[in-house]
C-alpha cells in the first residue's frame, strides 16, 4: 500500500496545487456565456429557417458570383472606410462588445460593409449609417425567434440564422436619434424584451422594416466565401473556432482553442498562401503582429483557407447580398483590388 510522503516540502505541494489550478484554467473551454463570445448554435433553427428561403445556399442564390469569380484579392472594408469618412467625417474605428452579443456584431459588421459597397457602386444615393447592434441582438432573440416580448431571458447569446431572419423579415434599426452610442446594458435588456425594449411595443419593429435586408443565403466554402466577396457581399461567420491574438509575418492568426463566437469575413486573398480577412468585435487592440496589406483594420486577422472551409462546415454563415441580389459585380475598377494604398506597404 502506498503511503503518503510526511516529508513532502510543502512548497512542492504548493507549487502542484498552482500548476493543477493554472491547466485547469488553461485548458478550460470558453463559455459561450463569456462577454468576449456569445454563439449559442441551434442546428434546428438554422433547418427551420433555410425552409423558409427560396435560394437558402450562396451556391444557388450566387450562382453566378460563384461563376464569374476571376479570383482576384478583394478588400470589401475600403468601402466601410469610405463611407464612415463621407458620413461621420472621421476614420471608422472597430467597437468592443460589451456583452455575449457577438452575433449582433458579427451581422452588423456584414450588413455596414454591404450597404457601403452599394454606396460605393452608385446604388445607394447616401453614404449608409451605421446600424445598431442591440436592436440586431434583441431582435434575433425575441421576434426572430416567435418569442413574446420579455420572455428571451438574460443569459447572453444569439445564432446566425435568428439574426439573419431578423435583418431579412424585420430589417436594420440605424444609430440614429437615443441610439447614436453602443450600450451593453441596453443591449442586455432587449435580448429579453425585444427589439426596442420593454414598453416598445413594437414602434422600433416597425421602423426596421423599412430597411429589410432582403438577401441573405448560407455560404458552406471558402471558395464560396471568396467568390461572394470579390462581388462585394461579406459573410458573417459563426463557429466554435477560436485563434491565437498575435499575427505572423503575413497578418494570419494561428487556430486554437474554442470560441463560440460571430464574426465577419470581409476580404480575401489568393496567391501562395490564400485565406479570408476576419474582422472581429473585441476593439482595435485585440490582436497584434504584422498586417497585410498595411490598412488592414485593427482588430482584424487573417484565416488560412483549410481553416475557414473548417469554419463555414458549421453551417451557420451566411452572405449579405446587395439591395438587388447576389448578382457577379465587376470590382476591378474600384479601390477594392489595390494591394495597398499607396506609400503604404507590408509591415
Amino acid at each position: 500500500m502506498l503511503q503518503r510522503d510526511e516529508h513532502l516540502p510543502r512548497w512542492r505541494i504548493a507549487g502542484v496545487a498552482a500548476l493543477l489550478v493554472f491547466l485547469a484554467w488553461w485548458g478550460r473551454q470558453p463559455d459561450p456565456q463569456d462577454s468576449n463570445f456569445g454563439y449559442t448554435p441551434d442546428p434546428a433553427g438554422v433547418r427551420e429557417f433555410l425552409g423558409e428561403l427560396d435560394q437558402p445556399l450562396f451556391a444557388e442564390a450566387g450562382a453566378d458570383a460563384i461563376q464569374k469569380a476571376k479570383g482576384v484579392d478583394t478588400f470589401l472594408y475600403r468601402s466601410l472606410y469610405k463611407a464612415h469618412q463621407h458620413r461621420y467625417g472621421k476614420p471608422w474605428v472597430v467597437g468592443n462588445q460589451g456583452i455575449g452579443d457577438c452575433v449582433a456584431w458579427g451581422w452588423s459588421h456584414g450588413v455596414y460593409i454591404a450597404q457601403s459597397v452599394d454606396w460605393d457602386l452608385g446604388g445607394l444615393p447616401e453614404a449608409p449609417v451605421e446600424p445598431c447592434q442591440e436592436s440586431v441582438y434583441g431582435g434575433s432573440r425575441v421576434e426572430a425567434r416567435g418569442k413574446r416580448e420579455g420572455s428571451g431571458g438574460y443569459s447572453d447569446g444569439s445564432y446566425g440564422a435568428a439574426a439573419a431572419k431578423w435583418c431579412r423579415d424585420w430589417g436594420i434599426v440605424y444609430r440614429e436619434g437615443d441610439l447614436l452610442t453602443y450600450s451593453a446594458r441596453r443591449s442586455k435588456e432587449w435580448g429579453n424584451w425585444g427589439n426596442g425594449g420593454k414598453g416598445d411595443d413594437g414602434k422600433l419593429d416597425a421602423v426596421a422594416k423599412r430597411h429589410p435586408a432582403k438577401h441573405v443565403a448560407l455560404v458552406r466554402t471558402f471558395d464560396e466565401a471568396a467568390a461572394a466577396i470579390e462581388s462585394g457581399f461579406p459573410v458573417v461567420v459563426c463557429s466554435m473556432q477560436g485563434f491565437t491574438s498575435r499575427r505572423d509575418e503575413d497578418g494570419f492568426c494561428q487556430p486554437q482553442s474554442r470560441w463560440a463566437h460571430c464574426m465577419c469575413f470581409c476580404s480575401v486573398r489568393h496567391g501562395d498562401r490564400p485565406g479570408l480577412l476576419c474582422l472581429n468585435s473585441w476593439g482595435p487592440n485585440s490582436c497584434g503582429g504584422p498586417k497585410w496589406p498595411a490598412d488592414m483594420p485593427d482588430g482584424s486577422f487573417w484565416v488560412d483557407a483549410v481553416t475557414a472551409d473548417r469554419m463555414l462546415s458549421a453551417g451557420d454563415s451566411f452572405a449579405v447580398g446587395s439591395i438587388s441580389g447576389f448578382s457577379f459585380r465587376d470590382l476591378h475598377h474600384g479601390g477594392w483590388l489595390m494591394p495597398a494604398p499607396e506609400g503604404l506597404v507590408k509591415k
